[in-house]
Formats: C-alpha cells, structure tokens, sequence
C-alpha cells in the first residue's frame, strides 16, 4: 500500500466521521420541528426562533455530507449517453467532469472562506452569528475536495489500466 492509498484511505475515514457528525443534527430538527408542528397546532403557541434553528440545522446536515455521498456515489448521475461510450471514453469524460468540479469546488472554498471571514451579520430573531455557516461551506468545499482528487487519482488509474 503506498504512501497516497493510504492518504485516501484517511480521506475516507474522514468524510464518514464528518458526515456522522452532520448526521447528529437531523433528528432534533426533527424533534423540534414535530414539538413546533405539535404547540402551533393544538396549543397555538409555537416555538419562537424554530424556523431559523432548522434551517441552520439543516445546512449543516447538508455541508457536512457532501463529500460522503459523493464518495459513496450518492448524488443524481445521468449516463443516458455516456453508458454507450466505450470505456476510455468514458474514463476520459469522469477525468474532464472531476477536473471541473475540482475547479468549482475550489472557487467555493475560497469564496465561501473570503464571506465567511468578512460576514458580521446576525440573524433576526435569535441574533445567531452567521460566519460559522458561512465558513461551514468554504470547510464543505474543501472536504469534497479532497474526495475529488481521491477520484481523480482513481480515474488516472483506470486510463492508465492499472484499475478496472
């Protein structure tokens, strides 16, 4: 195993324990939204601030398994047409649409990490900061990717043929 499997292999590990953490901040959305579903209704009286707790629970769900679901290839693919391609073809086309993720998700991170260290504002009703999220994008841009290059070392494999 040489020195960058086992850098991927670290990768991997990461963005699982990373998703796991994003993970912990869907079920008391979802606790707090049913208790807020349940006082607006029946007691009339529902939970100031509920709406903007859930959507920064839910960003931070979100961000933070991005690049677990691209590692475990999660995210809508449509090979209508590049499933007819032969292989290389289709190598080459994985290692062009990698190459301008990566380029994306760089602008991302950078950006995200430029508004998030300028951002001041806070929210209306709960006066919660708003850099950690904006941050959170620039960190989640950053987690993915380290995953597309681990994708894109994989693709260069497969071109070369050392890798089915």
């Amino acid at each position: 195993m040489g020195w960058f499997d086992a850098v991927q292999k670290g990768i991997h590990k990461a963005n699982r324990f990373i998703a796991g953490v994003g993970a912990c901040f869907l079920l008391p959305l979802m606790v707090m939204t049913a208790v807020d579903v349940v006082g607006r209704d029946a007691l009339n009286s529902p939970i100031p601030g509920t709406f903007e707790l859930s959507q920064y629970m839910l960003s931070v769900f979100i961000l933070l398994g991005f690049a677990y679901t691209h590692q475990e290839k999660g995210h809508v693919t449509v090979s209508l047409f590049t499933s007819r391609l032969p292989y290389l073809a289709q190598v080459v086309l994985k290692i062009i649409t990698t190459l301008l993720m990566l380029v994306v998700c760089c602008i991302l991170a950078w950006q995200g990490w430029v508004v998030g260290i300028e951002e001041k504002t806070v929210s209306d009703m709960l006066r919660v900061p708003q850099y950690p999220f904006r941050l959170l994008v620039a960190f989640a841009a950053c987690t993915l990717c380290l995953q597309l290059l681990s994708d894109l070392r994989d693709s260069l494999k497969q071109l070369a043929g050392r890798a089915p």
